[in-house]
């Protein structure tokens, strides 16, 4: 499945937002620009301000109820207090923008992400907004598979159920 980019981009990092188990500026810079956020310098402060974003994040990933799951990406864009709005820069064709390009890095952050999962919700039923199969990780992802039947965050979390389950099989 292929959201738009910028959607998907915002599920993407929440997912990463998520995952992320350091949130010092360094870390959390680098998380920023590996996802196309601009002008992602940042202070201790404002980094502990994401992981305590991250923190609501979490519940949305692998939640199978469906009103649950809206109920939780509404009440992240009434914190992140995003007003979407069309634009076609730099030559580009119309696409949505979730935050104004001059907010600071904090709220842009909560910006595109509320708005990219609501985006991922609103166009996969949010089953695709998920959390590993393996017992003990945590770890949660954004599906972008084809069939959307993704259980594990990994390739390895994968093997090794399937190993212990060959092995259980097998005894």
């Amino acid at each position: 499945m292929h959201f738009n980019a910028y959607g998907g981009n915002g599920a993407a990092l929440a997912a990463a937002l998520v995952n992320a188990v350091e949130f010092t500026p360094r870390v959390i810079e680098s998380l920023l620009t590996d996802h196309e956020m601009l002008r992602t310098a940042l202070t201790q402060a404002q980094a502990a301000e994401l992981g305590e974003w991250a923190r609501l994040l979490a519940p949305v990933f692998g939640e199978t109820d469906r009103d649950v799951q809206i109920k939780l990406v509404n009440g992240l864009l009434d914190i992140s207090a995003t007003k979407p709005f069309v634009s076609n820069h730099d030559g580009l064709a119309p696409h949505l923008h979730f935050s104004s390009a001059d907010g600071d890095i904090v709220s842009r952050t909560k910006d595109t992400t509320a708005g990219g999962l609501a985006m991922a919700i609103s166009f996969s039923d949010g089953g695709r907004l998920g959390r590993c199969d393996r017992p003990g990780c945590a770890t949660v992802y954004v599906d972008t598979s084809r069939n959307g039947r993704r259980r594990f965050c990994s390739l390895a979390c994968a093997n090794r159920v399937n190993v212990a389950a060959h092995r259980a099989r097998s005894t």
